[in-house]
């Protein structure tokens, strides 16, 4: 019951503006640790060994800080998976997009701007929801299912594990000159913990949407994403709401040609389709709560 009450919590309050304009957000925290660790041991002719020693380090704290943790009660642990999921401040990030979007072009590429890492200065109004879209069904695995699986599997220890795994990946997982020795342990051990939860996610989403009967067509397009997980929520998105997703994207100025998900959608697509995004998220967020209400039980 300790997770359907965080996920209810966090459904309910998101990420009040008077809490973490007054404190840091554990995300916060996180990211400050690993830019340290970054700065302190991203050097030398050892950067991939110093990597997965700080990788392992990060791991072993936010275990024991778990641990540290969850002696505090059934309360401290509900505020604490609360806080660390994300369903309501990613359906509003979202859903911001699209009503931006509404008002003009430039105001949805500024929208979108703050929750995609492609350039977004020369993004049309169906680019721009595309990469709303996509953006919502990545982080609804990473953000929303992947913090609930483990926490389900291994309580607060295996939250804050996930999260420090995901937030190091985020900050240092790149194959950059600075960061593809120093960030391959992150980025390997995300794609590791987010094996099971990207594939339940992308289930969640296709079941209340007959996306199961498409399922082959679905696991084709998902193989074809360059993230080894990333490709199963964004491939049974496109499906749930029938448009194209991914192909062609612009990075650092440099266009990169990437595969269309499910070509045979709609690819004119706008704030409507972005919206009928979120309502899919809520749907599979829904369907997660209940599986969860019944484990309860059990």
């Amino acid at each position: 019951m300790t997770l359907v009450l965080a996920m209810l919590l966090d459904a309910a309050m998101g990420e009040p503006k008077w809490l973490w304009s007054r404190f840091p957000h554990p995300a916060i925290l996180m990211g400050r640790v690993i830019g340290w660790a970054d700065d302190r041991f991203n050097r030398g002719d050892q950067r991939r060994a110093n990597g997965i020693l700080t990788m392992t380090g990060l791991a072993i704290g936010a275990l024991a800080l778990g641990w540290l943790l969850s002696l505090f009660g059934p309360v401290v642990e509900i505020v604490i998976a609360a806080i660390l999921f994300a369903q309501r401040s990613l359906v509003e990030h979202v859903k911001a997009v699209g009503n931006a979007l509404r008002l003009s072009v430039g105001d949805g590429r500024m929208s979108v701007a703050m929750i995609v890492g492609r350039d977004t200065s020369e993004m049309d109004a169906p680019a721009v929801s595309r990469a709303a879209i996509e953006s919502a069904a990545e982080n609804f695995s990473d953000g929303v299912i992947a913090p609930i699986f483990w926490f389900a599997l291994l309580g607060l220890p295996g939250l804050l594990l996930y999260k420090i795994t995901n937030t190091a990946d985020s900050m240092i997982g790149y194959r950059t000159p600075r960061h593809k020795d120093f960030g391959w342990a992150a980025a390997r051990f995300d794609d590791l913990l987010n094996l099971i939860p990207a594939r339940l996610t992308a289930l969640l989403i296709a079941l209340p949407h007959r996306v199961l009967r498409d399922w082959p067509a679905t696991v084709r397009d998902a193989r074809r994403h360059r993230s080894p997980n990333a490709g199963w929520p964004e491939a049974a998105m496109a499906r749930a709401i029938d448009v194209a997703l991914a192909g062609p994207r612009s990075y650092g100025g440099e266009m990169r040609d990437f595969p269309f998900v499910h070509p045979e959608g709609r690819d004119d697509i706008g704030p409507d389709d972005i919206d009928a995004a979120t309502r899919v998220l809520w749907t599979a967020w829904s369907i997660a709560l209940a599986l969860a209400f019944a484990a309860s039980l059990l």
